[in-house]
């Protein structure tokens, strides 16, 4: 009989320890489960919070993103006298500009797609591709490697370029990067270029054609939208074509 009792209570004992492993094994899952809930809500939460800032940012009217045009470090706009009106050269050439960007030149036969307002690096067509868009009156922003790597100033290139969507010919802008692969720095520290093909206001003068230039020191919306103003897509060698 004493026997018997004994193996109960050893029963017993045993049956306490395995239900109380039990509920520490479920402590720890739940503390587990709980602690990763946490590290993937701080994840979303990071990844939401640069998306909720560049919506803010886009919100913004043009002449409110980036800097004030004062503060950009804008130089003086720059003309030469243009070339490469409808010289177009097979696909693949290498063309070397003399530029740092391009405003005019020869290029390929087509240019970059018109629905596309913003690159990078990683995406951007080739050069001689753009120059054709400049040929068709684009506006284009060139943002060097400084910018690239200013999270709140590629954050402006991009609301700026957010500015220019849609169908209208008005909005012929593009916004690309430039990389030590394509050619030499800015002139002046200068770390944004704006570029336009221009034929002096009147097309029927082709004799009139320049390229246009200004760098600045940093993103401004208010001298993206002067510079466009100043340099409209119709004052262009072929402002009808896309």
């Amino acid at each position: 009989m004493a026997k018997s009792n004994k193996d109960r209570d050893r029963r017993a004992v045993v049956e306490q320890l395995r239900r109380d492993q039990q509920r520490a094994e479920r402590r720890r899952t739940i503390v587990v489960i709980s602690a990763c809930v946490v590290v993937a809500l701080v994840i979303i939460g990071l990844a939401a919070v640069p998306l909720l800032r560049q919506q803010r940012l886009s919100s913004k009217a043009l002449s409110s993103i980036g800097v004030s045009e004062g503060s950009a470090g804008c130089q003086d706009v720059v003309k030469k006298k243009a070339t490469g009106n409808q010289e177009h050269k097979p696909v693949g050439t290498d063309i070397t500009y003399a530029e740092a960007p391009p405003a005019f030149g020869p290029h390929y036969p087509t240019p970059a797609p018109f629905s596309r307002k913003f690159y990078t690096a990683q995406d951007r067509p080739q050069v001689e591709y753009l120059v054709h868009n400049l040929e068709h009156g684009y506006n284009l922003l060139w943002y060097d490697e400084t910018v690239a790597k200013d999270g709140k100033q590629l954050s402006a290139v991009k609301a700026i370029a957010g500015k220019f969507k849609g169908t209208k010919l008005t909005n012929k802008f593009i916004a690309v990067p430039w990389t030590s692969k394509d050619g030499k720095p800015f002139p002046g520290g200068a770390h944004v270029a704006l570029t336009h093909w221009s034929v002096g206001g009147d097309a029927s003068k082709a004799g009139n054609q320049e390229g246009v230039w200004q760098y600045c020191g940093k993103v401004s919306g208010k001298a993206v939208g002067t510079f466009v103003k100043d340099y409209p897509y119709t004052d262009s060698p072929e402002p009808g074509a896309l």
